[in-house]
């Protein structure tokens, strides 16, 4: 019966997170399956300024106060996937990738919606080398250069806008006559002195050699073709597509009704075709997808559920035990009892929208670079530490970057008697490090664990650096059988360094999977690069998308991709 619920959601995403809340509050047993970094869609976005009550925030910071607040209902969480559903009884069976099945007596589908691509010539060539999906992950990369944005949504109409930051001019690609989003945005696009809008066109071909050179355009009403093609041969452009979403509904084909795009039907009560089985937000045909209408499918579907699980548990004779009153502390203490499974989602949940000084994207020499509220959740996470670790730092020379470096390692070393540090000169580098400035993750012993940082982790990095330091010291990650098994199978030397931004939501998840491959097999190295210090390593390897993972120092592999998937590239599956 430990593995009895009231409610399962699939998904963690606004809808899903929502819906935990409402169940979670009231009473009901509930487990949210993580099929993906939590937060869905939203948790990519840098600002949230349409949700009433809120004045301004970010995706990130909305999804993580979500599933405290979840946890704190007494909410669980499972880092996995759900591959398979039994759902003709009335108790329902979920199968999970760890081989793991789960019960409960209703469930809620919350898997949302994915970006859809285009499929115009050279758009998989160039993506990230180019071709991008996500302005505030990639943004940065294409400062000074002309950025077309392809799309006539809000999303197109609102990334256009954040995407001026950087560009010397965003351009705007939509097929449609007109924009398809609210007037406000559309004139607050059309008003904006560095945004070129083209309608009733659309993008046919990017070409190029190792980046994008050329881009041909046609005008879908007087069928006339036009080329933008870049003046200066070491110049480049960028290609954010912005096209909509497709939903995530292939494990419930032929098993629920459907329309014709793939889109789950429901009442207005949010049931399926299946008694007890509910679906919740952008999995669902809709007008409006935005977190408002997410968030209200989730607590309707969840107050709708309190009612039928009632019923159906008098009617079974069955009795579920509460969840309990108070949940687990909720923060980076809690995120170090997830087990890692070898899906999306595994390396832990705590993100933060800002830099560790509470600013925004860095912190500095001059400021404390941890808050006072991260330093509470780190206590307990310490004190589980079963011995002691090192960071060593090795300066480039006296500079900014160095200094920087030097006083993050020196405040957080302070934190705790299980974390001391130790600084080289490059001439007593013994650990074949051969990029600085770094910092190395040593064992108590001194032994190197192939773990190194290159760049202060700040913001979302924040996480993967406390990860590296809790699987050194032990006892770490809970990790499935079969993913160690995996593992232990590369017996070749192999070096992984993941180029990241600071505001990137999706590349802590890759530095963490990589970083526990190398803790777990002495084969593996694994770095951490904020590519915004090292631009000769996004010329060398023609990086305009992270997170890009270089492998052995010869190829760059591009996107989110869970400790399986790192596996499969580093054993050539």
């Amino acid at each position: 019966m430990d593995k009895l619920y009231d409610l399962i959601i699939i998904g963690a995403g606004p809808a899903g997170l929502a819906a935990a809340i409402y169940a979670g509050r009231a009473k009901l047993r509930t487990m949210v399956i993580e099929g993906m970094t939590p937060g869905g869609q939203i948790s990519i976005t840098a600002e949230v300024v349409n949700y009433p009550g809120i004045y301004q925030t970010s995706g990130a910071a909305i999804s993580e106060t979500m599933k405290r607040q979840a946890l704190n209902f007494g909410v669980s969480f499972l880092a996995d996937d759900a591959v398979k559903l039994d759902l003709d009884s009335d108790i329902k069976e979920i199968h999970v990738s760890s081989g793991e099945v789960y019960q409960a007596v209703s469930i809620i589908i919350a898997t949302g919606a994915k970006p859809r691509t285009l499929g115009f010539e050279g758009e998989k060539e160039f993506t990230g080398h180019g071709v991008a999906y996500c302005a505030t992950c990639d943004g940065q990369f294409f400062a000074g250069m002309d950025i077309f944005v392809i799309g006539a949504g809000f999303a197109a109409a609102e990334e256009a806008i954040f995407l001026t930051r950087f560009a010397k001019k965003v351009t705007i690609i939509a097929r449609e006559p007109e924009f398809t989003c609210s007037k406000t945005i559309a004139d607050k696009v059309l008003r904006n002195d560095s945004i070129d809008v083209h309608f009733n066109t659309e993008l046919l071909a990017v070409s190029g050699e190792s980046v994008p050179k050329t881009a041909r355009f046609i005008n879908n009403v007087t069928k006339e073709e036009w080329i933008h093609e870049v003046e200066n041969p070491e110049d480049t452009f960028g290609v954010f597509v912005f096209v909509g979403y497709e939903p995530i509904s292939g494990l419930f084909k032929d098993r629920l009704n459907m329309d014709k795009y793939g889109y789950i039907i429901t009442d207005e009560d949010m049931k399926t075709s299946i008694e007890g089985v509910y679906a919740a937000g952008d999995i669902r045909p809709k007008r409006l997808r935005q977190l408002v209408t997410a968030v209200s499918d989730g607590a309707i579907a969840a107050t709708s559920i309190e009612r039928f699980v009632d019923m159906k548990k008098e009617q079974l004779g069955i009795v579920i035990e509460p969840p309990p009153e108070v949940a687990a502390k909720e923060g980076i203490y809690e995120i170090a009892n997830e087990r890692v499974s070898g899906q999306s989602g595994d390396s832990g949940n705590m993100r933060a929208d800002k830099d560790l000084s509470g600013n925004g994207t860095g912190g500095s020499a001059m400021e404390s670079f941890i808050d006072d509220d991260i330093k509470e959740q780190l206590i307990p996470l310490f004190e589980r530490f079963e011995s002691s670790v090192k960071i060593a730092f090795i300066a480039s020379g006296d500079d900014d970057f160095s200094n920087e470096m030097r006083a993050f390692a020196e405040e957080f070393s302070a934190l705790s008697d299980k974390v001391s540090l130790q600084e080289y000169t490059q001439e007593e580098n013994q650990l074949s490090i051969e990029r600085f400035p770094a910092m190395a993750i040593l064992r108590e012993d001194g032994s190197f664990t192939g773990i190194t940082y290159h760049g202060i982790p700040g913001g979302h990095e924040f996480n993967s650096f406390v990860f590296a330091l809790y699987n050194t010291a032990g006892p770490g990650q809970q990790t499935e059988p079969h993913i160690v098994d995996r593992i232990n199978e590369i017996n070749e030397p192999v070096s992984i360094n993941v180029c990241v931004s600071l505001a990137c939501s999706m590349c802590p998840d890759v530095v963490i999977a990589t970083q526990l491959i190398a803790s777990r097999n002495p084969y593996v190295s694994a770095g951490m690069y904020d590519l915004s210090r090292f631009p000769d390593i996004r010329r060398r390897f023609k990086i305009m998308s992270v997170p890009a993972m270089i492998i052995n120092d010869k190829k760059a592999v591009f996107g989110k991709k869970n400790i399986s998937q790192i596996i499969d590239v580093l054993l050539g599956e």
